[in-house]
């Protein structure tokens, strides 16, 4: 196992290196630059002063320059500060936002994975009938509709008609006066509609990956000797055929944590959440190249930890990947 996670953690520098290479690539090729947004905000800035900015944020130097730069800075956790009007360290806006947005991928995480698999394994277990139906039903609708837009139909029907849950936001007045189950009652409220909506498209997907992995399994011959045994039909399948079934939903599962991380870009503005994707996008309309660097490097870094995981998963479940 040791020998395991050490091939898999070796395999991880050279990766994250490549994600920052592109990601810096992709910034520094986009139309725009930071200077030119400051200038815009003020006419009466010179060419002269427009070439010191350039000077003063490294710039004005060839781009594999520019680079290595920025990884000397990351070697030493340095993101460089930030080219708004604060400019804060990038690290300290980070770590402020960094939770909030780690707490809605985590419980988006843990309803997928509560969900999905006792969907698929149902619908696997009945398939033909009407709760099968039902259940490829709302598998289908939540493939179909675009979260952005059921996000906006839950705040208009959820939020400001029936007046069930907020709308934006983490907190309500006079949150600091609360006490603590009214505070984290009053956060559970707040998070209730970015946490399901995210995980909504996900769960309906891997319900169907666990679905169809079932399907095969409980086909299976051992499956057939295990039920000629006389073993419990609950054993058989609980305990035999979901185990394997599993492992190709813990790989979907691993992948679709980039589409989460992502998605935090969307919902965290729809919602107004003051998390790293809202971040992330106020830093593109700037183009605050080190707020969206640091952003996009904590983003591969949470993504990369979430493949790893799925990883150690993946061997738990099945110990011949472990051991091959």
């Amino acid at each position: 196992m040791l020998k395991y996670l050490l091939k898999r953690f070796a395999i991880l520098i050279p990766t994250f290196i490549g994600i920052t290479i592109v990601c810096f690539l992709v910034i520094h090729l986009a139309p725009g630059e930071p200077t030119s947004m400051q200038a815009e905000l003020n006419p009466n800035v010179t060419p002269e002063a427009i070439e010191q900015l350039k000077r003063h944020y490294g710039l004005d130097k060839p781009l594999p320059v520019q680079y290595l730069v920025w990884m000397k800075n990351l070697a030493r956790l340095d993101f460089g500060r930030s080219i708004s009007s604060d400019a804060r360290p990038v690290w300290d806006k980070v770590k402020e936002r960094l939770p909030v947005t780690i707490s809605i991928n985590v419980a988006s995480m843990v309803i997928i994975f509560f969900t999905a698999i006792p969907l698929g394994v149902i619908s696997a277990v009945r398939r033909g009938s009407i709760l099968d139906r039902s259940i490829t039903v709302f598998v289908f609708v939540g493939f179909s509709i675009p979260g952005f837009w059921l996000a906006l139909i839950c705040m208009d029907y959820l939020g400001v008609r029936l007046g069930w849950l907020p709308i934006s936001g983490l907190h309500s007045q006079g949150y600091q006066y609360m006490g603590f189950f009214e505070r984290a009652w009053d956060l559970a409220r707040h998070l209730a509609l970015p946490v399901v909506i995210s995980a909504f498209g996900a769960l309906a997907g891997l319900s169907r990956y666990m679905r169809s992995s079932m399907l095969e399994i409980i086909r299976q011959d051992y499956i057939l000797t295990a039920r000629a045994k006389g073993l419990p039909e609950q054993t058989v399948i609980y305990k035999h055929a979901m185990r394997n079934a599993l492992l190709p939903v813990i790989t979907i599962l691993g992948l679709s944590i980039p589409g989460l991380i992502g998605g935090s870009v969307i919902f965290e503005s729809i919602f107004s959440i003051p998390g790293l994707g809202k971040l992330f996008y106020d830093g593109i309309m700037m183009r605050d190249y080190n707020l969206i660097m640091g952003s996009l490097t904590i983003g591969a870094v949470l993504t990369l930890l979430g493949n790893l995981i799925a990883d150690i998963a993946y061997s738990v479940a099945d110990p011949r990947i472990r051991t091959g």
